[in-house]
C-alpha cells in the first residue's frame, strides 16, 4: 500500500486524495469526481484560491507531478457564470501577526478575508493603439522610485489611491528597454523631463475611451478596477509582472499626453532578453529499429521440458554461432544442445543431453571455442564440457574438467573477453574467483563484497572487472593488482537483482536494476567518478524480473528484456546528455524465457541487420533479426557498420594475461565485395514533388481519355460492319440432316470407346444363345436379356454390326439404319432413344443457329 496525500480546501470543504505511483486522483465525497491520469503520480499540490478562474466556476485546481511533466487538473462546477455560494470569502494575503508577536504569546487566530469576485467586478476592455507595432505585448512594471506617486497629481480620493493599469513592452535594443502605459489618460507632473530618448517613438497611444468617467465614486476600491488587454498574438514576448500605481487626475483627460523621458537613474532598466527556443534534443538513427521473427524453417519447435526456474543471475540460455544450450527441467541438471544448422521440429523423446547430476545455476559458451561449455552447479563446482563436432549423439555424463574452490553455491560465470581459457565466477561465499581452464587451477580470489553478487562484467580491454552487489554498491576490480576493489560507488536502490555492462568504449557503466519503488530503471555511471553516483537514469516499467542487457559496441545500442516479458527495450547510449536515446521496442505475442545474441558476422548486411538473436519461448526457439529501415539497401550502409572487433578470436592466453600482458582484438569490415558504400554512392536525382503548371493545364479529362482509348481499339481491330462474322453466312439445314450428323457422332463415339464393350457383348451373346439352345428356346433369343447392359440380345447384335461400319458407310446406310428401324415404322432398335433425344436437341438449337446467337 502507498501513502495517500490529502489536499483539503477549507472554503468549499473539498478533499482530494492522491496516492503515489497510482494513476488516479479521487475524491471520497462522491463517485462522480474520479480523475484518472495517464502517468504515475509522484506528488500533488493545490493552487491557491486567488488563482482560480471564478467566472468559469473553477472550484479547485490541483497540480500533478509526474516523471516528466507537471499536469494541472481543474475541477469545475457545471454553471455558466459566477455564483457566490461556490466562493465564500477566503483568507487574504495579510498575516494575522508577525513571528515576533507569536513568539511573545500573541493569540490572533484569523486573518482578514477577501472575496474572490473583487478582481473581476469591473472590467474595462481597452483596444491597443494602432500606432504601436504589432509585436508589442501586454505587461506591467513599477515605476522607479524617482517616479513615485507622491510626485503625481494627488487629487484622487484615498479609496482610489492607486489604479492597476496594463503596460506594453516595446522591443527596444538591450541597452535601452522601456515600458510605457497602454492608454493612460493621465497628466504627468511638470517635474518630469519633457524630452524622450531618441529611441522612443514620437507618439503615444490615444487616451482612455470616453466611457471611462473622469472621476470615480469613493466607494470603489483600487482592487475592484482592472483594465485588461486583449491577448497578444503568438509567440508571446516575455512579460514582467509588476504593478504601476498612478493617481487619477481631477479633471477630464486631455486629448494627448506628452511622453516623459526617464531620469538617468531609471533610463536603463534591466529586463531579461527573450529566451531562445529550445533546440531539439539529439535523436538516434536507430530510433526506428525493427525486430522481425525469421521464417519458420529456421525455428526449433516441439521443445518440451524447459526449465523455467533458473536463478535470477542466469540469463536463461546461451548460444554461439553453431549451437545453443537450453536447460531442461528433468532431474540431474540436464542441458540440451541443438545445432543451429539442424533447425526444425524436435523429437518427442530420445534427445541426447548433458547430465550434471546437480541443479544448474548458470552456464556459458567459451567465446573462443564453440565446443566448450562451462556449467556452474549448486554443489559449488564448475564443470567443463566438450561438445563433439556435429552435436550430441549420445548423453554426456563425464565432464572434461571440474573446477573446485568455492565453498557455496555459484551465482554466475563470465569468460574473459581477450584471454583464452580465463574464467571468472561469483558465489554465495561473496567472492569472485578467476580460473585458468588450461591448467584447471584457481588463480585469483577477489573479496570485498558484503552481500549477494547480482552480476559482473569484464571491461572491453580486459583489464578491469565490475560487479554490482545486493548491498547497493558498484565495485571495480583490477584483478592483477589487488584483490580489493579499486573503486566503489552507489548502485541501484532496489534489492531484487541487477546487471552491469561496460558501454561507450569502457568509459561508462550501465546498470540495469530497480529503484526504491521497485520500478525497473537503467543507470549510467562514469568510470572515472564512480563514487559520485549515477549521472543519468531511464525508468522503464514495473516488473519482477531483471532486465538482461546486450550491448553492441559498434552501434552503442543496448537491447534489454527480462524473463517472462513480451517486450524488448532498445536504447542508444551516447556519452553526453541525455545519455539514453530510446528507440522503438520489439513486442512478441507470447512471453519469452530469454534472448541470446549471435556474432555480428551472422547479420545480413544487405537487409541492414545490426543484430540477430535467438528468442527462447516455452516450446520453441525463434531467430529474431533487428534491422534499420533504409531506402537504398543496394549500397553498404557504412554509417551503420563500422569495422567490428573479432571478439570470437582470442588475442592472448590466460597465462600471458596473468603475467601482465594486454591484448587487443583485430577488426574486420562487414562490407561484401559486390557492394558499394553508401557514402560513395552517386547522389540521387531530385524529383520534383509537384509537376509544372503546364502539365495540369494540358491534362486531359476522363472523357477525353476514354474517347481516345475507344478510337485506338477500333483502329486496331477494324470496323465490325465491314467484315461480317463467318457464322452470319451460314444457312439452315434440314431436320433429318441434323439428326443424321448427330447420330453419326454418337456412333463414332461408341466405336472409339466400345471396343472392349463390344467384345464383352459378343461373349455374353454367345453364352446366352448357348443357354437358350440348351433349354430348347432357340427361337426366342430376341426375348433374352443381357445381364451386363440391360438391353436385348437383338439390340446388342445391332450395336455390334454398327460398330464395324465406317463413317462413309454410316452416311450411305443412314436410311436403313435409322429410318427403317425407327419406332414409328416398327422394330426394336437400341439407338431409338438416342435418335429421339437428338431430335429434341435439334429443335432447340436450330432456331438459335438461324438467329446467329
Amino acid at each position: 500500500l502507498r501513502t495517500l496525500m490529502p489536499l483539503f480546501d477549507p472554503d468549499s470543504g473539498l478533499l482530494t486524495v492522491s496516492g503515489m505511483v497510482r494513476c488516479s486522483l479521487l475524491s471520497p465525497l462522491t463517485d462522480m469526481s474520479h480523475c484518472l491520469t495517464e502517468a504515475p503520480t509522484r506528488g500533488v499540490a493545490m493552487v491557491p484560491k486567488l488563482a482560480l478562474d471564478v467566472l468559469s466556476c473553477e472550484v479547485m485546481r490541483v497540480l500533478q507531478l509526474t516523471d516528466s511533466f507537471i499536469v494541472p487538473i481543474n475541477y469545475h462546477v457545471p454553471r455558466k457564470e459566477f455564483h457566490a455560494d461556490l466562493y465564500p470569502d477566503t483568507l487574504g494575503r495579510t498575516a494575522a501577526m508577525s513571528a515576533a508577536e507569536w513568539w511573545k504569546g500573541g493569540e490572533k487566530q484569523l486573518r482578514s478575508k477577501i472575496t474572490l469576485l473583487s478582481s473581476s467586478s469591473l472590467s474595462l476592455p481597452l483596444s491597443p493603439s494602432p500606432s504601436l507595432p504589432p509585436s508589442l505585448s501586454s505587461s506591467s512594471l513599477s515605476l522607479p522610485p524617482s517616479l513615485s506617486s507622491s510626485s503625481l497629481s494627488p487629487s484622487l480620493p484615498p479609496s482610489l489611491s492607486s489604479l492597476s493599469l496594463p503596460l506594453l513592452l516595446l522591443p527596444l535594443p538591450p541597452s535601452l528597454p522601456l515600458l510605457l502605459p497602454l492608454s493612460p489618460s493621465l497628466s504627468l507632473p511638470p517635474s518630469l523631463p519633457p524630452s524622450l530618448p531618441p529611441s522612443l517613438p514620437p507618439s503615444l497611444p490615444p487616451s482612455l475611451p470616453p466611457s471611462l468617467p473622469p472621476s470615480l465614486p469613493p466607494s470603489l476600491s483600487s482592487s475592484s478596477l482592472s483594465l485588461p488587454l486583449p491577448p497578444s498574438p503568438p509567440p508571446p514576448s516575455p512579460s514582467l509582472s509588476c504593478s504601476l500605481s498612478l493617481p487619477l487626475p481631477p479633471s477630464p483627460p486631455p486629448p494627448s499626453l506628452s511622453p516623459p523621458s526617464l531620469p538617468p537613474s531609471s533610463s536603463s532598466l534591466s529586463l531579461p532578453l527573450p529566451p531562445s527556443p529550445p533546440s531539439p534534443g539529439p535523436s538516434s538513427k536507430f530510433r526506428h529499429l525493427q525486430g522481425a521473427v525469421l521464417h519458420r524453417d529456421t525455428h526449433f519447435t516441439n521443445l518440451k521440458g524447459l526449465n523455467l526456474t533458473t536463478p535470477g543471475e542466469c540469463d536463461g540460455f546461451c548460444a554461439n554461432r553453431h549451437r545453443v544450450a537450453v536447460p531442461l527441467a528433468t532431474a540431474g541438471g540436464q542441458i540440451a544442445i541443438f545445432e543451429l544448422s539442424q533447425a526444425g521440429k524436435l523429437a518427442d523423446t530420445g534427445l541426447p543431453t548433458i547430465q550434471n547430476s546437480v541443479n544448474v545455476a548458470d552456464f556459458s559458451w567459451d567465446p573462443f571455442n564453440s565446443h566448450r561449455l562451462v556449467v556452474a552447479g549448486d554443489d559449488a563446482k564448475i564443470r567443463v564440457w566438450q561438445v563433439p563436432e556435429g552435436g550430441l549423439t549420445e548423453t554426456l555424463t563425464e565432464p572434461e574438467t571440474i573446477l573446485q574452490g568455492h565453498t557455496e553455491k555459484i551465482y554466475s560465470v563470465k569468460f574473459h573477453p581477450l584471454a583464452s581459457g580465463l574464467l571468472a565466477s561469483s558465489s554465495y561465499d561473496q567472492t569472485v574467483r578467476l580460473w585458468n581452464l588450461e591448467s584447471g587451477d584457481e588463480v585469483k580470489a577477489l573479496r570485498g563484497h558484503q552481500d549477494q553478487i547480482f552480476g559482473m562484467a569484464w571491461s572491453p580491454d580486459g583489464k578491469l572487472l565490475a560487479t554490482v552487489c545486493k548491498d547497493g554498491k558498484l565495485r571495480i576490480y583490477d584483478p592483477r593488482k589487488s584483490a580489493e576493489p579499486v573503486q566503489e560507488g552507489a548502485g541501484p536502490e532496489g534489492h531484487r537483482g541487477a546487471r552491469v555492462v561496460w558501454v561507450c568504449d569502457g568509459k561508462y557503466l550501465m546498470v540495469s536494476g530497480f529503484d526504491s519503488r521497485s520500478e525497473r530503471t537503467l543507470y549510467l555511471h562514469s568510470v572515472e567518478s564512480l563514487s559520485s553516483g549515477a549521472i543519468a537514469s531511464a525508468p522503464t516499467d514495473v516488473s519482477p524480473s531483471t532486465l538482461i542487457p546486450f550491448y553492441d559496441p559498434d552501434t552503442s545500442v543496448v537491447i534489454l528484456t527480462g524473463k517472462g516479458d513480451t517486450r524488448v527495450y532498445i536504447f542508444e547510449i551516447v556519452p553526453e546528455a541525455p545519455y539514453f536515446l530510446e528507440c522503438a521496442s520489439f513486442n512478441s505475442s507470447e512471453p519469452h524465457k530469454g534472448l541470446a545474441f549471435l556474432p555480428k558476422t551472422e547479420c545480413v548486411v544487405q537487409e541492414v541487420e545490426v543484430a540477430r538473436g535467438l528468442r527462447l519461448s516455452k516450446t520453441s526457439i525463434e531467430p529474431v533479426a533487428f534491422r534499420v529501415p533504409r531506402v537504398r539497401k543496394e549500397f553498404f550502409q557504412d554509417d551503420v557498420y563500422p569495422d567490428t572487433a573479432v571478439w570470437w578470436e582470442s588475442s592472448l592466453t590466460a597465462s600471458a594475461w596473468l603475467a601482465g600482458s594486454d591484448g587487443k582484438h583485430q577488426s574486420i569490415s562487414l562490407k561484401p565485395k559486390d557492394m558499394t558504400p553508401v557514402s560513395e554512392a552517386p547522389k540521387e536525382v531530385q524529383v520534383r514533388k509537384y509537376l509544372p503548371s503546364s502539365h495540369y493545364l494540358e491534362e486531359k479529362t476522363d472523357e477525353q481519355k476514354k474517347d481516345e482509348l475507344l478510337s485506338a481499339m477500333i483502329g486496331k481491330l477494324g470496323n465490325m460492319d465491314d467484315n461480317p462474322l463467318p457464322q452470319e453466312s451460314f444457312q439452315g439445314v434440314e431436320d433429318d440432316e441434323w439428326a443424321k450428323y448427330l447420330a453419326q457422332i454418337i456412333v463414332m463415339g461408341a466405336q472409339v470407346v466400345g471396343r472392349a464393350f463390344a467384345r464383352a457383348l459378343r461373349q455374353e451373346y454367345a453364352a446366352s444363345q448357348a443357354a437358350a439352345e440348351a433349354r430348347g428356346r432357340a427361337g426366342q433369343q430376341s426375348a433374352a436379356a443381357s445381364s451386363l447392359t440391360g438391353m436385348t440380345l437383338q439390340e446388342a447384335q445391332q450395336i455390334l454390326n454398327i460398330a464395324t461400319l465406317t463413317p462413309e458407310e454410316l452416311q450411305k446406310n443412314y436410311e436403313h439404319l435409322f429410318k427403317v428401324n425407327d419406332k414409328e415404322v416398327g422394330g426394336s432398335f437400341y439407338l431409338q432413344s438416342k435418335v429421339r433425344f437428338i431430335k429434341k436437341v435439334k429443335v432447340q438449337y436450330v432456331p438459335c443457329k438461324k438467329a446467329n446467337v
